[in-house]
């Protein structure tokens, strides 16, 4: 006897993009666009009745099989804190919810929207693994390990295919955010018309963080003394066609950030707060962080100065600009 059709689903955990596709696709299969959202109702549980939930799920279709009832939060909103526990209005809420869902009109799809993980025992999360009419997907955004065969997962899903050193610059130049690296992979699927895989210099030429990423390339290898690869760095990026005042204003601003991240760290603050004070985006604020152990406050103070210097004989005229950086590079290289 084949498995029921759930009418209850719960949504739950930190990856937003990939819970809001699943969403988008379970619509999809429940009808014609314009039929399925005149039959789709989306309540916010902050403020959420059971009577309000109640009337959205027992109505009857309009000219439909099915009618969909989304939930944002509700369940979140159910679930006690930490060394606490709910209020005994609360506690009623969701005894009389568990013992309505089971009992939802075979044509109502209710799914319950939660931004974060639910703990294992909230009663409505195991009501819905154990009934066959419900139904539990977690969504937790994949770890710096697995976002290369993601971004290889969703170029295929694009149509276009991308070499695995490509997968893994576009993963390191934007980081985690998975909403900004699908937009960043249908422009690169674009890009190569999805004629031939997209490789790694297609990445550099076409996302706009990967130049951004070079420089902190550029900067590890200052940090570690390696003169050579910072060299390399340097004219990658004169060859991508990086202007030498346009260069040396990105490294001197990665120094500037680094010093702002040297006494925020000295203060105790986390990669969060970090991100959060300096306005710039989780990825390279992690990147910061990390940077910053490789130089003392005095080395950077130092960096701070003969970037002034350079700036100062390019824009003179006493050098010219490829050799100020050249020198400059494998001075800092060398004081670092």
């Amino acid at each position: 006897m084949p498995k029921p059709t759930p009418t209850f689903y719960v949504f739950h955990g930190a990856d937003e993009f990939t819970r809001a596709e699943t969403l988008a696709d379970f619509k999809r299969r429940l009808g014609l666009p314009d039929t399925v959202d005149l039959n789709t109702t989306l309540l916010e549980g902050s403020g959420l009745t059971l009577a309000e939930l109640h009337h959205a799920c027992d109505a009857i279709p309009f000219l439909a099989e099915k009618r969909l009832v989304i939930v944002k939060g509700l369940l979140t909103r159910l679930t006690p804190r930490k060394g606490q526990k709910l209020p005994t209005t609360q506690k009623e809420y969701l005894a009389a919810l568990a013992d309505y869902l089971p009992r939802l009109p075979q044509t109502t799809r209710l799914v319950f929207v939660e931004e974060r993980p639910l703990p294992a025992r909230h009663p409505v999360l195991q009501l819905a693994q154990r009934e066959e009419r419900g139904y539990v997907k977690r969504f937790d955004p994949p770890d710096a390990k697995a976002l290369p065969r993601w971004i290889e997962r969703h170029v295929r899903k694009h149509g276009g295919e991308i070499e695995p050193q490509a997968a893994q610059q576009l993963a390191a130049v934007v980081g985690a955010d998975l909403r900004l690296l699908d937009q960043e992979i249908a422009k690169l699927v674009t890009y190569t018309d999805a004629e031939r895989a997209i490789t790694r210099a297609d990445v550099d030429t076409v996302v706009p963080y990967a130049q951004a990423a070079i420089v902190f390339d550029l900067v590890d290898a200052l940090g570690q003394r390696d003169g050579r690869t910072a060299a390399q760095m340097l004219h990658r990026l004169l060859d991508a066609g990086e202007h030498p005042l346009g260069l040396l204003a990105m490294i001197a601003r990665q120094f500037r950030l680094l010093i702002q991240v040297k006494e925020l760290k000295a203060e105790g603050a986390t990669q969060r707060d970090i991100a959060k004070r300096l306005g710039i985006h989780p990825f390279p604020a992690g990147k910061l962080y990390n940077q910053a152990t490789n130089f003392t406050t005095a080395q950077l103070e130092a960096v701070h100065r003969h970037l002034l210097d350079t700036d100062v004989v390019i824009k003179s005229g006493e050098i010219e600009a490829e050799v100020a950086l050249d020198l400059l590079v494998a001075g800092l290289a060398a004081s670092a």
